[in-house]
């Protein structure tokens, strides 16, 4: 099957999968918990507009430090100092010195996390069978999500932050075990135009950090409000929600690799149209929430395969794989912080949930066109010639891999 096909791409899918379970545990109550310890939704949002912008501001400092460790550990690193985000957080009790550290270690974790995950991806995976491997990675994350924000909610409520936010934060190492068995990627001291031709990359990726901000962010806390700020009955829901999308990446792409790449920019986009919609009016509804949210997950499901195909794709075709998405990260920042930040502006001016939860709609058309005009060049993913003075060198440390 394409889906399972390589090894290596197996490995980094179970990473993944433990990743996102523990995301979809701690992760998944990161606002909401901040929401029940006194910080207003504004300052909620402006919080994450920060984190964002530190995000922003230290990945310069990604490239030349996976220039002396490879790319593998530049991954692991991140994984770790995310993990020590969520005993911070079980300290937060409203604005004050343990919110800004967290602020600060989350930016750190995230930027070394996020802009390595992809580079390492982008260079390992394979290019005739992306979609499938991305599908399958994302119909993994969803199952992983199933079971765990129930957990944890009960546990929030049972036992506390401390051990709801302590698990979340074992899980996130123990997600780190199975890149030690994946092969390192080096990264060039010196390329040329690995940044210049990230730039349609950097502005899709612009356009999800604006999605992201109303379609996650400030939804998380409409959907939180609206079931009566219960962590038990915030948990169900997505853990409801897990299981609506599980099998909808799978579909989709395996439908791009086999070179229907526009009918899935249409599929994914409309649905995303369609649920923004939705969660626009279901804040106060309980059960139109419920549904609206389930529907969201199925939508990335369908999205993320739409649109982490043709980045990927874009990025193991650039002279580094990693310069490539350090950039392509730094876009994602800017849209998702000036998301939040224009969120939060207009929660502290007394306008309802629902007008920013429609905000992702200008980043959806700007993703709309910009797919469209990938997959009419690029139907059907085929293996590229690299020239491999040009391509990572992929230096092989773990047997048999």
């Amino acid at each position: 099957m394409a889906y399972f096909r390589s090894k290596t791409v197996n490995l980094l899918n179970l990473h993944y999968a433990i990743h996102a379970f523990a995301l979809s545990g701690g992760g998944a109550f990161f606002a909401v918990y901040l929401l029940k310890t006194g910080v207003s939704v504004p300052w909620v949002l402006a919080t994450f507009a920060l984190i964002l912008a530190g995000r922003f501001i230290v990945r310069p400092i990604v490239v030349p430090i996976a220039v002396r460790t490879g790319m593998r550990a530049i991954v692991v690193a991140g994984a770790c100092i995310t993990a020590l985000e969520y005993p911070i957080l079980a300290e937060v009790e409203g604005l004050g010195p343990p919110l800004f550290v967290l602020c600060v270690v989350a930016a750190i974790g995230d930027a070394l996390y996020w802009s390595g995950f992809h580079a390492y991806y982008a260079a390992l995976g394979s290019h005739e069978n992306r979609g499938s491997e991305v599908g399958a990675r994302e119909a993994l994350a969803a199952l992983a999500g199933i079971v765990n924000p129930v957990i944890t909610g009960w546990v929030l409520v049972a036992y506390g932050p401390q051990w709801a936010f302590g698990i979340t934060g074992a899980i996130l190492l123990l997600g780190t075990l199975p890149l030690l068995f994946t092969p390192d990627v080096a990264v060039p001291r010196r390329t040329q135009g690995a940044y210049r031709a990230a730039v349609p990359s950097i502005k899709l990726f612009m356009a999800d950090g604006w999605i992201s901000a109303g379609y996650f962010f400030v939804w998380e806390i409409a959907l939180f409000v609206t079931l009566g700020e219960s962590f038990v009955a915030f948990g169900g829901a997505l853990a409801l929600a897990a299981l609506a999308g599980a099998v909808g990446g799978l579909v989709l792409g395996r439908l791009i690799d086999t070179g229907h790449g526009r009918k899935a920019v249409v599929y994914a986009i409309g649905a995303l149209v369609v649920t923004t919609l939705l969660r626009a009016v279901a804040p106060g509804h309980v059960g139109l929430a419920v549904v609206a949210n389930a529907l969201g997950a199925l939508v990335v499901c369908l999205y993320m395969p739409t649109l982490m195909t043709a980045v990927y794709s874009q990025a193991k075709k650039s002279a580094c794989t990693l310069r490539f998405h350090v950039a392509t990260e730094g876009g994602w920042d800017a849209g998702g912080a000036a998301g939040c930040l224009v969120a939060a502006l207009l929660a502290g001016a007394g306008v309802p949930l629902g007008v920013s939860i429609l905000l992702p709609l200008i980043g959806a058309a700007a993703s709309f066109v910009q797919l469209r005009r990938y997959y009419a060049t690029h139907p059907v993913l085929k293996p590229v010639a690299v020239d491999p003075l040009a391509q990572n060198a992929i230096v092989n440390l773990s047997e048999g891999a």
